[in-house]
C-alpha cells in the first residue's frame, strides 16, 4: 500500500498564477502570498522542486517579485488555458514528473481547481494548501475547496506539508526548518 503522506522525495510544489496584476484583486492576497512564499522557502530548504505558472503574462503580468526572486531559471511555465495540464506548460518544469503535487496559488475556483482536477485525473496525488490559495470572492474559494474534496483532492495546511516533508525531528534539516519557519 502506498503511504498517504506527502513525501519530500516524491512530491513537487506547484505555484499557480501568483501574478502582479491579479494578486491585488484576490481576497486577503497578502496572506495568500505570504503562505505561498513560506511554502516555496521550506520546499527549497528541504530539496523539494518548485515550479510556477503564469496565466497570460502579457495581460496579467509576471509572477509576483517575492516569489519570482526565489525561482531558478526555467522553473516558470506560461499558459493561456486555465488548467496548467490543458495548457501544456508543466512538462519540463522542475518536479512535474513526480507522483505527488502540492499546489498553491490563484484563483482557487478557476486555474487551481481545473489544474488539480486534471492532475488527479492523470494519476497524480494532489494536495492543495488551503491558506495558500485564494480567489477574488472568499465564497468562490470555499466552493472550490469543497469541490476539490469531492473529487479526491486532499486539502491540507502548510504545516502538514512541512512536517510530512520532514518526516522526523532528529535531523539538522528539522532543526533548521523549526528554527526559521515553525515559530
Amino acid at each position: 500500500m502506498t503511504s498517504p503522506l506527502i513525501r519530500a522525495d516524491q512530491s513537487a510544489l506547484l505555484v499557480i498564477d501568483l501574478q502582479e496584476r491579479l494578486l491585488p484583486h484576490i481576497h486577503d492576497w497578502q496572506r495568500v502570498l505570504g503562505h505561498a512564499d513560506w511554502l516555496v522557502q521550506v520546499a527549497q530548504r528541504i530539496g523539494v522542486p518548485v515550479a510556477a505558472t503564469e496565466q497570460y503574462p502579457k495581460g496579467i503580468g509576471p509572477t509576483h517579485p517575492q516569489i519570482a526572486a526565489r525561482l531558478p531559471a526555467g522553473a516558470t511555465g506560461e499558459k493561456i488555458h486555465f488548467s496548467c495540464v490543458s495548457g501544456g506548460c508543466l512538462p519540463g518544469l522542475p518536479g512535474m514528473e513526480r507522483p505527488q503535487v502540492v499546489v498553491c496559488g490563484t484563483e482557487a475556483h478557476v486555474c487551481v481547481l481545473q489544474t488539480v482536477l486534471e492532475l488527479a485525473a492523470a494519476g497524480k496525488r494532489v494536495f492543495v494548501v488551503a491558506e495558500a490559495v485564494g480567489s477574488r470572492d472568499p465564497e468562490h474559494k470555499a466552493l472550490a475547496l469543497e469541490r476539490m474534496r469531492a473529487h479526491g483532492i486532499e486539502v491540507v495546511c502548510r504545516e502538514m506539508v512541512a512536517f510530512e516533508w520532514l518526516a522526523q525531528a532528529d535531523t539538522e534539516r528539522f532543526r533548521d526548518i523549526s528554527k526559521n519557519f515553525l515559530k
